[in-house]
């Protein structure tokens, strides 16, 4: 089944619902349905129950989209892309192509949110006041009491939900936006970025373990299955907390990994001065491997790069004819990076070219070796101590990709160092 579906989109940005999230909206109408029968709010009208608890939901969700919609604006007004925003069980998600390039819009990005729900508190607040001022006159016929009384219902249960939102998203633990603020701030008093990351993801952790903890220990003293959900929420606080440290993780690699440091020998220095004829049956038809890069040099010097695609563009009547110098691209034309160039920059290069790798230059301007995409996973593998095995990496090296589970380019888009 497919995990989400796009139901349009709001002021430009794509607008999607989870699987997830037909689960709650019916469970919410149930709850919210039963609260009003009981209450005897529905008075005898066959299915206004049921109604009205639908139409809570909506406007629960709707107060979820306005503040996921907050972040997204604020983000939008920095210059940042929003790819979209998804509402799922716990609530709503936007996702923003990249975060803020200082810590004072990242702050306003996080805080934007909490700002909307709290807004929408006081929205609802005063048209409860203004229900109940109305009520005088609804009473005068036999059944507009009752609706007076669901319309202030609704409005006094949404207006609290909207303040619970804003207060529970102000709580310092990331994922929450309050561990966003909180990483804002951290990263404005030291200037590292990833200090606040760390920060906010350990508080998170810390409140994802008394959330569940707390959950757990009501279930068993009280019996209230209730309790559960704030279980299930400090469970999704703490793998959410956790993502945000492993990937802080990463993130750091990068930032301290250098070419010199992924780079792998596979390449061949050959003879300039040899014609293509040679080179092909000495090198191509007798020991062809895809993964190595050939270079030309003559008279002690490199020539350039020799790329085997070139040749199916020359008449093979002229192939005894020209030699390697002739076909070679310059060291200073080919894409390339330094020994000490980071990680992240040798990545940010690797998807500006169609080469499959990078040639690695020498302080002296030499060759030192080539890196692609499978000698940065094992790089950042080694680094972190992943389990990747040998035969994972000649598939990453056979086909140029990043795995599914690692798709280093988007967590360098994703992060401004």
């Amino acid at each position: 089944m497919q995990g989400k579906w796009q139901i349009g989109s709001l002021l430009g940005i794509p607008l999607y619902l989870d699987s997830s999230w037909f689960l709650i909206l019916i469970l919410v109408t149930l709850v919210n349905a039963k609260d009003i029968t009981n209450k005897g709010l529905a008075g005898n009208i066959p299915g206004l129950g049921l109604l009205a608890g639908l139409i809570m939901a909506f406007l629960l969700f709707g107060s979820v989209l306005l503040h996921e919609l907050g972040h997204s604006l604020v983000a939008r007004a920095q210059g940042t892309k929003v790819n979209s925003i998804t509402l799922f069980l716990f609530g709503g998600v936007a996702s923003i192509e990249h975060e803020s390039k200082t810590p004072t819009g990242a702050f306003w990005v996080a805080i934007a949110g909490p700002l909307v729900s709290l807004t929408l508190f006081i929205v609802f607040f005063g048209l409860t006041q203004w229900i109940n001022t109305m009520n005088v006159s609804f009473s005068i016929t036999r059944n507009w009491g009752n609706l007076g009384e669901l319309l202030r219902y609704i409005m006094e249960d949404i207006g609290r939900i909207n303040l619970v939102l804003g207060i529970f998203n102000l709580i310092p633990g990331l994922p929450l936006d309050g561990g966003q603020i909180l990483k804002a701030i951290v990263w404005k008093a030291t200037g590292d970025r990833l200090q606040g990351v760390r920060w906010a993801a350990a508080s998170g952790k810390l409140i994802g373990w008394l959330g569940i903890s707390t959950g757990l220990f009501l279930v068993l003293v009280t019996g209230a299955l209730s309790s559960v959900w704030l279980a299930l929420i400090g469970w999704f606080i703490l793998r959410n907390a956790d993502n945000y440290d492993r990937l802080t993780s990463l993130q750091e690699s990068l930032l301290k990994i250098v070419a010199a440091e992924a780079m792998t020998h596979e390449f061949r220095v050959i003879n300039g001065n040899l014609t293509l004829h040679q080179f092909t049956e000495g090198y191509i038809i007798k020991d062809f491997n895809a993964s190595i890069a050939y270079y030309a040099a003559s008279e002690g010097r490199y020539r350039g790069l020799i790329r085997i695609e070139d040749l199916q563009f020359l008449e093979r009547s002229d192939w005894d004819e020209k030699i390697l110098t002739d076909i070679a691209h310059p060291l200073t034309e080919i894409p390339s990076v330094s020994e000490k160039t980071l990680l992240i920059d040798v990545i940010k290069q690797l998807e500006l070219t169609s080469d499959n790798r990078l040639t690695v230059l020498s302080p002296a301007g030499a060759v030192a070796g080539v890196v692609d995409r499978a000698d940065i996973v094992k790089a950042v593998a080694t680094y972190h101590n992943l389990p990747i095995p040998d035969s994972e990496i000649k598939r990453i090296k056979a086909e140029g990709t990043y795995p599914p589970y690692l798709q280093l380019p988007a967590i360098v888009k994703s992060f401004q160092d």
